[in-house]
């Protein structure tokens, strides 16, 4: 394995172990230089209209926010090619959701959600993500576009 795919590992490992994102059942399939990809399968507790069945809007926020997140650290540690984890640890209590905007295009029904994301910019302290979410048949739920401190 090589130290960019060490690093990578480790970063993802501190979101698979956050409270919140094992709540939702988030499950990190790709988590590379160049996109993230992250599944969740439904679950009838995270519905907003439980009528319906369909997501709960804010629900479909934290996992785009989690995808372009993750997509954000991962391209800002890019950078940096020598660090430690042990400094890399350090660095990410400084990370954060600066603003994002979310698009809901259309009920987020499905048996399992999918949620990408892939740099659009990243400067030396900020780091722009855009994001989108499909459930397993490929219907576009919501796009995202997010912006993260990274330094």
């Amino acid at each position: 394995m090589q130290q960019t795919d060490t690093i990578n590992e480790a970063i993802t490992q501190i979101f698979r172990d956050m409270p919140f994102n094992q709540l939702l059942g988030l499950v990190f399939v790709r988590y590379d230089n160049e996109q993230v990809e992250i599944h969740m399968p439904a679950n009838q507790q995270l519905t907003g209209n439980p009528m319906l069945g369909i997501l709960h809007g804010g629900v479909t926020a934290s996992i785009l926010d989690t995808a372009g997140g993750l997509m954000a650290v991962l391209e800002a540690v890019r950078h940096m090619p020598d660090v430690a984890i042990d400094e890399l640890r350090q660095r990410l209590r400084k990370v954060g959701t600066i603003d994002m905007r979310v698009d809901y295009l259309r009920p987020g029904s499905g048996d399992t959600f999918i949620a990408t994301a892939h740099v659009i910019r990243k400067g030396s302290r900020v780091a722009v993500c855009r994001m989108e979410l499909h459930n397993d048949q490929g219907t576009h739920i919501a796009v995202g576009t997010g912006t993260y401190m990274i330094s």
